[in-house]
């Protein structure tokens, strides 16, 4: 029933949802998921960094209208032990990592005030506790978006954490900006948040990358709300 509600109260936004507000594949993307049309995980750019599902169980998606296309929906919160959890997981590939590029990366999110955990990760490359990686997640039970950056050698976690909450119902697009020594993180196009990053802060390293979970293991901060529109630049 909750589910059902939520897809209403999409719809009920058609005007900001529909058609004109969906993203559209751009050069500039090195990889774009839209999970549209026949095969629903391939990489929209044509660069081969199709989706493969990785999960525990139980845990899958499922696919709902959004617009003129379609969305995908994960699991529901769960808090009894064995919990469903799935991630989507492109092979590793190196022109996913940036280095010391600028880099933006982003996803349209929708999530409930009753979706929310300590973390969910939306779309991710590489692990802070053992290598480089950039990262955009949705933080707490308030639901506020956050974009992370680890280098190579320093295992700081240089976090944007956004003002605004995305836990109301509502479609919202994220975007995670890296450019020189500012991280900043955007909601809906306006800046909600950044923080100062080391000028020679190098995201490189032979993890794939992960779209709704680390992984299917415990822990994998699963998300768990409905998501379109993935997308990674780098160099612009």
């Amino acid at each position: 029933m909750r589910r059902a509600i939520l897809f209403a109260v999409a719809l009920a936004f058609a005007g900001v949802i529909g058609p004109s507000a969906r993203a559209s594949t751009r050069p500039d993307y090195v990889v774009f998921y839209n999970f549209d049309g026949q095969a629903p995980l391939a990489d929209a750019t044509g660069h081969g960094h199709d989706l493969t599902p990785v999960s525990r169980h139980g845990g899958s998606y499922a696919t709902v209208a959004r617009g003129d296309g379609r969305a995908l929906l994960f699991p529901e919160p769960c808090h009894d032990e064995p919990c469903p959890r799935i991630a989507l997981r492109a092979v590793p590939a190196d022109d996913l990592n940036p280095g010391r590029r600028p880099i933006r990366w982003g996803a349209s999110v929708r999530l409930a005030a009753d979706e929310t955990t300590k973390g969910e990760n939306v779309v991710q490359k590489g692990y802070s506790a053992a290598n480089s990686q950039y990262k955009l997640q949705i933080d707490g039970a308030e639901g506020r978006p956050s974009c992370v950056l680890v280098d190579d050698d320093e295992p700081t976690i240089h976090l944007a954490l956004s003002s605004v909450s995305v836990a109301d119902g509502r479609w919202h697009q994220l975007e995670c900006r890296r450019s020189g020594t500012d991280l900043a993180i955007l909601v809906d196009g306006a800046r909600r948040g950044g923080v100062t990053v080391p000028a020679g802060l190098s995201v490189r390293n032979r993890i794939p990358l992960s779209v709704g979970g680390k992984g299917s293991f415990h822990n994998n901060d699963q998300f768990q709300g409905a998501l379109d529109e993935v997308w990674v630049s780098i160099g612009q």
